[in-house]
C-alpha cells in the first residue's frame, strides 16, 4: 500500500471531518473537549490555504486516510494542525510520511520553525514527533487532558553553488 499525498480539495471536506473525529475517538477524545475542535474545517481555504499555509491529504487508492495542515503563526513559524491517520491505516508509516511532507512544505513556504500540540492520550503521536526530532516546549492541563506543546526548527535544503 502506497500513500499518495496531495493538496486538499473542497470535495474532501466531509471525508477529512469524519477522519478527524474517528482518529480522535480512537484515543478517547472528542471535538469540544476544551482542546480539540472542528470549526476550522469548513474554513480550510481561509485558515490554511489563503494565508500562506497549506493542507495536505494522503490517499490509498481513492480513499483519504491521512491529513495535516500548516497554519502560519508569523513569517518564521507555522503551526502544524490536524495531523491524523485513520485507525485502520495506522502503524504503516503514513503518519511519518505526512509529517515529513508537511515539514518539507513548510520549508518550501519559507518557514523556519513548526509548532504543534498533542495530548498525553496520543502516545503514538508523541512518539512520532520525538522520532522526527521535535522537542517539547511545555505542558498545560486543560480539563482532564494534559496538552504537550512541541516544536521543530527546520533546516532548509543546502544551496549548492556551482
Amino acid at each position: 500500500m502506497k500513500l499518495k499525498i496531495r493538496r486538499y480539495r473542497w470535495s474532501d471536506l466531509d471525508t477529512i471531518l469524519a477522519l478527524h473525529r474517528i482518529a480522535l475517538a480512537k484515543v478517547g477524545l472528542v471535538p469540544g473537549d476544551g482542546v480539540y475542535y472542528d470549526d476550522d474545517f469548513p474554513r480550510i481555504q481561509e485558515i490554511y490555504l489563503a494565508c500562506g499555509g497549506d493542507f495536505l491529504v494522503g490517499e490509498v487508492g481513492s480513499r483519504v486516510v491521512a491529513m495535516g495542515g500548516l497554519k502560519p503563526v508569523d513569517t518564521d513559524t507555522a503551526e502544524m494542525c490536524r495531523l491524523r491517520v485513520h485507525p485502520e491505516y495506522q502503524r504503516r508509516g503514513f503518519g511519518s510520511a505526512m509529517l515529513v511532507a508537511l515539514e518539507r512544505r513548510a520549508v518550501e513556504l519559507g518557514f523556519h520553525c513548526v509548532r504543534g500540540d498533542t495530548t498525553l492520550n496520543q502516545e503514538a503521536a508523541l512518539s512520532l514527533y520525538e522520532r522526527q526530532g521535535w522537542r517539547e516546549l511545555s505542558r498545560e492541563r486543560v480539563g482532564d487532558l494534559t496538552v504537550v506543546y512541541i516544536e521543530k526548527r527546520l533546516i532548509p535544503p543546502a544551496v549548492l553553488e556551482l
